[in-house]
């Protein structure tokens, strides 16, 4: 992202109009309808008409667009989330659900058969089999099994009993997630809400500064009451839509660039969407411009914190979202996109502020909009609209899928409309800005790729909880392959995604630091594409020696990078866990392929790049702040519970297996 600075503001001088500034290039268009290709004229791509048939009086139609190199590479994307989900698929109703990795089962009298639920209709629904019949005794050794949670691994008998032994007071492992979440349901934390002193965007000791008013009175109807120019509008507007948007590519930058700005200019903020969702843009654009060039709020023996700019009270960005939220009332009970958009970026800009009661109220918000639109209005979905809310729908997937997993909060009923909204494809308009930092960053296939993963995240979850969960599931036939066959089989399909990806998103499986495989030759004209990462004459994108002054990488490459990378690991992590559980527990029983689980694991929680720099350094662009903090707390605990491993390997006599763990179980302590 380019954050250098510009031209001081005159805040007496009021806004400038966009026609005094240099005139943006149009947007590419998608597609021309046949009247305006005929004549040679631009194509306005309205439907069902265009501007030009609408004037005109003429018959409006489009072609049937022929696939880019770009859409085929993204629907080759999505189309590997079918075949991948079928094996998954093929996991589960082949029931190999084996109880032995947790011991012996004891005996029981027979069980009557499983059932398989047959009315399921679609393969994007979220269980993918449900199986019934009795459960086992709260006695069983299988009390604890496989959990997503982190503040689940607290019940582990191991952690109880080193946790008895000390002093300190620790939650209770049964809390519910939002309990778990913030320690108590009770405390207060928000944001203040005063209008403060003029803010200051970007580092420190820059020229740029935003006067803002002190108080709300004409703040109605009249133009611009934070007293922006232009060029400050457009200043944020960038740094939004070259970082936050590419991330969450859920607002038409087009649109907004070439009809909203202008309008705010010319008659200022009132209390529409449209204005609430500025300010947010606006709030977000600073946080972007400060959370990488601004100083740390805070250093801890030395080492400066990777949460920038503001302070903990007052966070970049403030005034512009004490803005929106004075107008978001006004919007509470639309039915639109603009609804959606507005809880997903307030819940962005509170996950920025590490005001984490807050991002999860307005996460579920944007979810429970986004039903209500797609229920109410399931025309939209045929509009030019239609590929944006499939974006945002997306989005709020994704983070629910976050919450979920990690809290284990209910979800919102938002996966069940997966069938009808189908997959985004990129296919309306877009600016040539956005067209650039696709080539540089190509967010696109990022964006489609997590949701491809996110599936298989869920299907993963899934299996794992019908054969390991806290539901147990009556015992399966003997001959079923063993429960290290079926982590196997998993980690497999996991892989698979990983090795399908465009190559440019690539990376090795030992090396999470590494540069994706030939991402510097896709460029061929570079005077107009730039690459998509500097040419530091290294192979490495990230490091753990966070001594080394960290890389700059523009439209938030890296972040992107490590987002990406680290939910493959973070899943990997997930899927061998169960293994440390059975060698702290029942170490007698392991077998070598249960070793090697446990080396898998461990090595998976030594890979995360967003722990490692330059990421951990821009701490307020990362997505899902807690939710890679409370791992990071889980991670820890299995680092240091590892050199209990090697203790009871020793004694159980397979200490062999263990080579791996001499070698690696402080390595992590050294990276964090």
């Amino acid at each position: 992202m380019n954050t250098e600075g510009t031209s001081n503001t005159s805040s007496s001088a009021g806004p400038a109009t966009p026609t005094n500034s240099r005139k943006e290039r149009g947007a590419i268009a998608a597609q021309a309808c046949e009247s305006c290709r005929q004549r040679k004229q631009r194509c306005s791509e309205e439907r069902p008409k265009c501007a030009t048939c609408q004037r005109m009086n003429l018959e409006c139609k489009y072609r049937e667009p022929q696939p880019t190199k770009k859409d085929k590479t993204l629907v080759e994307i999505l189309e590997r989330l079918k075949s991948l989900e079928g094996k998954v698929d093929n996991l589960n109703v082949r029931g190999t659900f084996p109880l032995s990795i947790y011991g012996p089962m004891q005996s029981s009298p027979p069980h009557p058969p499983l059932t398989l639920d047959t009315g399921r209709s679609s393969s994007w629904s979220t269980s993918n089999v449900h199986l019934s019949g009795p459960t086992i005794s709260s006695e069983s050794p299988r009390e604890v099994q496989y959990v997503s949670a982190t503040h689940k691994m607290l019940s582990w008998p191991v952690l109880q009993q080193l946790l008895g032994n000390t002093p300190h007071k620790h939650p209770k492992p049964d809390a519910g997630g939002v309990a778990m979440f913030f320690g108590s349901q009770g405390r207060a934390m928000s944001l203040p809400t005063g209008i403060y002193e003029p803010a200051t965007v970007g580092s420190e000791g820059s020229s740029l500064s935003l006067p803002v008013s002190r108080s709300a009175e004409g703040d109605r109807g009249h133009a611009n009451v934070l007293n922006m120019n232009w060029e400050t509008m457009q200043r944020l507007t960038k740094s939004y839509f070259e970082t936050f948007n590419l991330m969450y590519p859920i607002i038409d930058r087009q649109a907004f660039q070439s009809e909203v700005l202008p309008a705010i200019a010319g008659h200022g903020l009132d209390e529409s969407s449209t204005s609430t969702l500025a300010c947010l843009i606006f709030a977000l654009g600073e946080v972007a411009i400060s959370g990488i060039q601004g100083a740390p709020i805070v250093a801890r023996e030395g080492r400066p914190s990777g949460i920038k700019g503001g302070s903990t009270e007052r966070p970049p960005g403030l005034s512009f979202f004490n803005e929106a939220r004075r107008r978001m009332g006004f919007n509470l009970t639309e039915c639109s996109l603009e609804n959606v958009q507005m809880f997903a970026l307030a819940a962005l800009y509170y996950q920025t502020c590490c005001c984490h009661m807050e991002f999860w109220r307005m996460t579920i918000s944007a979810s429970l909009a986004c039903q209500a639109l797609l229920t109410s209005n399931p025309e939209e979905l045929s509009t030019h609209r239609g590929d944006l809310i499939r974006r945002a729908f997306w989005h709020c997937s994704i983070m629910e899928t976050c919450l979920n997993l990690e809290l284990n909060i209910p979800l919102t009923g938002l996966d069940k409309l997966e069938e009808l909204v189908g997959l985004p494809d990129f296919s309306d308009s877009f600016s040539e800005e956005d067209y650039i930092g696709n080539q540089a960053s190509h967010f696109q296939e990022h964006f489609a790729s997590q949701i491809v993963l996110r599936r298989l995240s869920v299907e993963f979850n899934t299996t794992l909880t019908n054969a390991f969960g806290p539901t147990p599931i009556p015992q399966v036939e003997a001959s079923m392959a063993p429960a290290a066959i079926t982590m196997k089989q998993l980690a497999a399909q996991l892989d698979q995604w990983r090795e399908l990806l465009p190559v440019y998103l690539r990376w090795h499986e030992e090396q999470p630091g590494a540069f994706s495989s030939q991402s510097q030759g896709l460029y061929v004209n570079q005077s107009l594409y730039p690459p998509p990462v500097p040419d530091f004459h290294t192979n490495f994108m990230f490091t753990a020696d966070l001594d080394i002054p960290p890389v700059s990488y523009p439209y938030a490459v890296d972040i992107q990078t490590a987002s990406l990378r680290t939910r493959y690991y973070y899943v990997k992590y997930l899927l061998y866990r169960p293994f440390i559980y059975k060698a702290l527990h029942h170490p007698e029983q392991m077998t070598r392929d249960d070793a090697d689980g446990v080396v898998e694991c461990l090595k998976a929680i030594l890979k995360w790049p967003i722990a490692m720099s330059p990421t951990c350094f821009q701490k307020r662009l990362v997505p899902c702040l807690f939710f890679w903090s409370q791992n990071l707390l889980g991670i820890l605990l299995v680092s240091n519970l590892s050199l209990l491993v090697l203790a009871r390997a020793q004694q159980s006599g397979i200490e062999k297996h263990y080579g791996f763990l001499r070698s690696k179980t402080l390595e992590f302590g050294s990276v964090c």
